[in-house]
């Protein structure tokens, strides 16, 4: 339990700003069993927006209390898998070889695409928000969150890291039955907050861009980057967002 508690905790560390104790005999090894912890850090990502969501209601009109839950997700992360994004897109869209895609990824400077797609992902992010039922959104946020980090994990489950180092060579060892199963029950448990329409209806858009993103990164680089699992949670996130707005009818609206 003890193991455990410190590979959660440097899972926290790895992934958000929350300062954690330091670790002094860390290994390379100790990051990688700690991918299972992935989508819990989705719980407390997505408990923190949620929570300044709900205090933020009180004071302000909807509109701004979404905005400061994305402004408080953010600063909790680092822009941390908003930074992947950029990168990825912009070595996808900007590279043609394998080789000069990994090297625009690595560029700290963003581009036009990265650019674009940030922006765009950001806007749609708010607009799907504001237009969720607004007692079930904190609900959302958390499963949303927690089964977008689940889908990162599979990405390292399934495919192979094609940087020979950076900031997530640790991650890159394959994970075990019963650490995957783990990360499982984790990405999936928040899930029984919503009814099991919205569940379908989430999982499945999750589902279809988890495999269309997997493909990509596939046939393009023949596996993944830390940049690719940053912009595999953003983009299942605003999934999982798109497809429960979809079914709640709340976009709907013809009158």
């Amino acid at each position: 339990m003890i193991k455990e508690w410190r590979l959660l905790l440097l899972a926290i560390g790895f992934f958000t700003r929350i300062p954690m104790p330091a670790h002094p005999d860390f290994k390379e090894t100790d990051l990688n069993a700690s991918v299972k912890y992935f989508p819990l850090i989705g719980w407390l990502v997505g408990g923190f927006g949620a929570l300044i969501y709900w205090l933020a209601l009180h004071i302000f009109p909807l509109e701004i209390a979404i905005l400061l839950s994305m402004i408080a997700t953010i600063y909790l992360t680092g822009s941390f898998h908003e930074d992947g994004l950029t990168d990825a897109v912009d070595g996808l869209g900007g590279g043609w070889e394998k080789e000069q895609v990994l090297t625009i990824m690595q560029d700290s400077r963003i581009g036009t695409y990265g650019a674009v797609a940030l922006i765009l992902a950001l806007f749609l992010k708010f607009e799907t928000l504001i237009h969720l039922p607004v007692l079930v959104l904190p609900c959302v946020m958390v499963a949303a969150q927690s089964i977008s980090r689940l889908a990162g994990v599979f990405v390292i489950a399934t495919q192979q890291y094609v940087r020979t180092n950076g900031k997530s060579k640790p991650l890159a060892t394959k994970l075990n039955g019963l650490e995957l199963c783990i990360a499982i029950l984790f990405g999936l448990l928040p899930l029984l907050l919503l009814t099991w329409q919205a569940v379908v209806c989430g999982v499945f858009a999750v589902f279809l861009i988890w495999c269309w993103f997997s493909l990509k990164l596939k046939k393009r680089l023949g596996g993944y980057t830390g940049d690719c699992l940053g912009a595999m949670q953003q983009l299942t996130e605003i999934a999982f967002y798109l497809a429960v707005l979809a079914w709640s009818g709340q976009s709907w609206k013809f009158i």
